[in-house]
């Protein structure tokens, strides 16, 4: 029988909760500090169940999450890491069938994810104007089984970037206030854009851009995490966490102005709300011999008022 595992990643649990991610061979051996494993029988094994070492303590062999696969990435750059990205995906609107530009690709941690987030559907351009950077992107890509709707750019976005109308952009460089000019004629009109800075001033600075650029709505936040230790008798916050790794920003392009498309209904209202801004028509003329009654006066039904009436 052909190992079910054989060419995939799995988490290797010990008895204490330590991880392994490996890559499952047909041959070969995981060594760890408990013994060794046999990538054979872990490929046999499969998700869900145990294998043991040579010394016989049990591993957990459990598929990876996309959470896993982010902070797995091998890393010549500080990552994006998963609490960012999590929110990042959902502010963009990332998604089946979304076209999004990200710059710089790095170590290829957010593209990992927004690559899984399109799917088959959509399509990923990542920009990075060093090459060892972007190749480092697509081998982290491969590794992780993902990629195959990501295409790789190296090229300095000054220049602009090669898309147009795409619905989302997330810059992740130093200076994105000199590229809002090119992000803009990239995106579609009120389409998304975030960006990721480690800095006040930076934030100040970017602020001051968006307000000149063709850009609204801006949101300023960061992400913390406080994890707690799991012991239901003795509860409380972990010693250490990972605090301030970044400010996120978001904002959209400014949608085009141009005349609304009514209903049929609508346009009628909106005549008759421009016509009661004309200045309203002088009254014509009385007759010299038209008789003006006194505001005191007031005329006379049909009924009482004399004329040519048939009399009985």
């Amino acid at each position: 029988m052909a190992a079910n595992l054989a060419g995939k990643l799995a988490i290797l649990v010990n008895p204490k909760g330590k991880r392994y991610l490996k890559r499952v061979l047909e041959e070969g051996e995981i060594h760890t500090h408990d013994g060794v494993i046999p990538m054979e029988e872990v490929a046999r094994a499969g998700y869900g169940k145990s294998v043991a070492t040579h010394k016989g303590k049990v591993y957990r062999i459990v598929r990876p999450t996309l959470h896993d696969l982010v902070k797995g990435v091998k890393r010549q750059t500080q990552i994006i890491y998963p609490k960012e990205i999590g929110y990042i995906c959902m502010r963009l609107g990332i998604g089946p069938g979304v076209r999004v530009i990200e710059s710089g690709s790095g170590s290829g941690s957010l593209t990992v994810a927004l690559s899984w987030f399109c799917g088959d559907t959509g399509r990923v351009y990542t920009y990075d104007r060093r090459e060892e950077f972007s190749k480092l992107c697509r081998r982290n890509l491969e590794w992780a089984g993902v990629g195959q709707n990501v295409e790789s750019h190296v090229k300095d976005i000054a220049e602009g970037f090669d898309q147009t109308d795409v619905d989302a952009l997330f810059l992740d460089v130093r200076t994105p206030w000199e590229y809002l000019d090119q992000a803009a004629a990239a995106l579609a009109p009120g389409a998304p854009i975030g960006f990721l800075l480690p800095t006040v001033n930076q934030v100040s600075e970017l602020l001051v851009g968006l307000e000149k650029a063709e850009f609204e709505e801006p949101e300023v936040l960061e992400i913390l995490i406080r994890r707690w230790k799991a012991n239901p008798e003795r509860m409380r916050p972990d010693d250490r966490m990972v605090a301030h790794t970044g400010f996120l920003v978001f904002s959209r392009r400014s949608l085009a102005m141009e005349e609304p498309i009514l209903p049929v209904a609508a346009e009628a209202v909106f005549e008759e709300a421009a016509g009661a801004d004309q200045p309203a028509a002088e009254p014509a003329e009385m007759p010299e011999d038209a008789v003006e009654p006194r505001p005191d006066e007031t005329p006379a039904p049909e009924s009482e008022q004399g004329g040519d009436e048939p009399t009985e």
